[in-house]
């Protein structure tokens, strides 16, 4: 080929390289440009805000295209952000906690709801208060989660610790089951699982978690340092659409229309109607970050540090990105 010809093509070639690299749709030939921002969240109607953005196509509307990816709890959620394999994400403040102390580059962007988890029995278990837990096998979402901090707090407000009981982890959907085949004696777990197992024949709520610590922080939105860093705007559009999402839920669940929002989410999390629309209406969905979440916030905080599952507590300008 002509020297002068294979010039042009590559300068054309480089031209069309920096001109894509601008574009979310550019194809990038060296082998990478994967614009997706990989979104993950837990199977809990805590995220219902996440769940109807994208029902609703408001992340395709404003031009960003997401990949949602389902873990199990919140500690293989912040496992994965940890190694890049997730950009956003809905998580409980727990381990969001325990990652950032331990050096995990990650931001909470927003605050995504309230209070929502719950300690269930079975009837059989003999178990009618606190102080009945000595002794029992209670399932987890596991050591990172949110409900593990609250049964420790609840054990405490008891006399007792989790020295006492017989602790597991388990999948959120499987504990269900193993209450109704009574493998165990009881369950702390998250929304609507909660609602799920009290309708279940035999089974009773020991204690809401509004009950062990009112207003407790619950689910965040967080992001990943490097996100931030480069995808700035990117991150101010999803904190616009999570507000909108979650004025959403507010106004219909406050309107007695709930299962208009139910009819947006997962049908892995609806396993009925009815229980679902119960669910949502019985914890706060809230959104940005003001001084009162953040009150809250060192209020938890502290508390993890008298239980001993923080060292010390982490500093606002360490904890929170605000656009």
């Amino acid at each position: 080929m002509n020297k002068k010809i294979t010039f042009v093509l590559v300068l054309a070639l480089a031209a069309f390289l920096v001109m894509g690299s601008a574009s979310a749709g550019f194809f990038d030939f060296l082998g990478g440009g994967d614009n997706t921002v990989k979104i993950g969240y837990l199977p809990s109607d805590h995220d219902a805000a996440l769940f109807v953005a994208d029902a609703q196509g408001k992340y395709k509307d404003a031009g960003i295209e997401t990949e949602l990816v389902q873990f199990n709890n919140g500690g293989d959620l912040m496992t994965a952000m940890a190694s890049g394999d997730i950009d956003v994400g809905y998580v409980g403040i727990a381990p969001v906690l325990s990652s950032v102390e331990k050096g995990v580059p990650v931001k909470v962007i927003s605050a995504a709801q309230t209070e929502g988890s719950g300690i269930v029995v079975t009837d059989e278990s003999g178990i009618t208060s606190g102080a009945d837990l000595a002794g029992k096998s209670i399932a987890t979402p596991g050591d990172a989660s949110i409900q593990h901090v609250l049964l420790a707090y609840y054990l405490k407000q008891n006399g007792l610790s989790l020295d006492d009981i017989e602790e597991s982890a388990m999948k959120v959907p499987s504990m269900n089951d193993a209450l109704k085949t009574k493998q165990i004696d009881g369950i702390i777990t998250f929304q609507p699982y909660v609602s799920i197992a009290e309708a279940q024949e035999g089974n009773t709520v020991l204690a809401d978690s509004q009950e062990i610590l009112p207003n407790h922080p619950c689910c965040v939105v967080v992001a990943s340092d490097d996100f931030i860093k480069n995808h700035e705007d990117t991150v101010k559009t999803i904190l616009d659409i999570h507000k909108e999402a979650t004025d959403y839920i507010n106004e219909n669940v406050a309107a007695g229309n709930a299962a208009d929002v139910v009819s947006l989410l997962p049908e892995d999390i609806v396993s009925d109607a009815d229980l679902e629309a119960s669910s949502l209406e019985s914890f706060p969905f809230i959104s940005g970050i003001d001084d009162s979440f953040k009150a809250d916030v060192d209020a938890f905080q502290a508390l993890e540090v008298d239980l001993g599952i923080l060292k010390e507590t982490i500093s606002q300008e360490d904890l929170y990105w605000e656009a």
